[in-house]
């Protein structure tokens, strides 16, 4: 709560907040119902304005949602920042959490975000799916695997746009440790991106750092989603490397990226 207030102070010059609203309705235990919640920013007045649904960073074992650019709370947008639960980790055996709870936080958020975005300005027709390193993950996979939105009766196609920072799109490192697998040890299988590439997703801005300053090699990997995408006949798909910047300090450039490209999206749509 005092986080949530202090959010909401700094931020009130130019947003009006909601501050951690649940999004799933009766989860079924205390991890769940305290990480499957969102913060809602929405400029003054808003109506019908674009909506970046917002996924932060942390190695799906760590980070918040107050992790959410500055940046981007002040596009002009409608920004929906969510939390999702997280995968265990020393010093958190309170933690069940698998992979697939994971990314269906995800998918229950943006669903969620469908549902009731109009209620704070936002359209629905609008809406953009965005996050850093592990957001930029579950930001792919729920928009590429389809099987994860529809569980919520929502069809992935619907998003107006998949904005991944730096996304890991070989199956994700935390996962694969769960498996005995290091860090630089790749596989892909169902829980990576790669696995469900199609012509026909949402357009994907991919946003990489300098792929000498990158995590795990991340900038060729995603080169690689970027290259299979436009083989396959993906008509709106590209690809950012942020020379200069590191994996940890390229958002603020990213953000510029996404407003560019949801402003040019919206301009020619589908």
């Amino acid at each position: 709560m005092i986080q949530a207030l202090l959010l909401l102070v700094g931020l009130s010059a130019f947003a009006q907040t909601a501050a951690d609203v649940p999004y799933r309705d009766g989860a079924a235990d205390g991890y769940a119902r305290q990480r499957c919640r969102l913060d809602i920013f929405s400029p003054d007045g808003a109506e019908d304005l674009p909506v970046v649904v917002y996924f932060h960073g942390g190695s799906l074992t760590g980070g918040d949602k107050s992790k959410a650019p500055k940046e981007l709370l002040k596009t002009g947008f409608v920004v929906v920042s969510a939390n999702y639960r997280l995968l265990p980790k020393e010093g958190a055996p309170e933690r069940g959490t698998t992979i697939d709870d994971c990314i269906d936080d995800a998918a229950a958020a943006v669903a969620w975000t469908f549902r009731n975005i109009s209620d704070y300005g936002g359209s629905p027709d609008k809406i953009f799916v965005a996050g850093h390193s592990a957001g930029g993950y579950l930001t792919d996979m729920i928009g590429l695997d389809k099987s994860w939105l529809q569980a919520y009766g929502i069809d992935a196609d619907r998003i107006a746009g998949l904005i991944p920072f730096s996304g890991q799109v070989i199956s994700h490192f935390a996962y694969r440790r769960t498996l005995g697998m290091s860090e630089l040890q790749p596989s892909i299988d169902p829980y990576a991106p790669l696995a469900h590439i199609r012509p026909d997703a949402p357009p994907i801005v991919i946003i990489s750092a300098d792929r000498e300053r990158e995590l795990y090699g991340r900038y060729e990997e995603t080169a690689y989603f970027w290259r299979l995408l436009k083989l396959v006949g993906h008509p709106d798909v590209s690809i950012y490397e942020l020379q200069g910047f590191t994996h940890s300090n390229m958002l603020h450039p990213a953000v510029q990226i996404l407003k560019d490209n949801v402003d040019r999206i919206l301009a020619n749509p589908r």
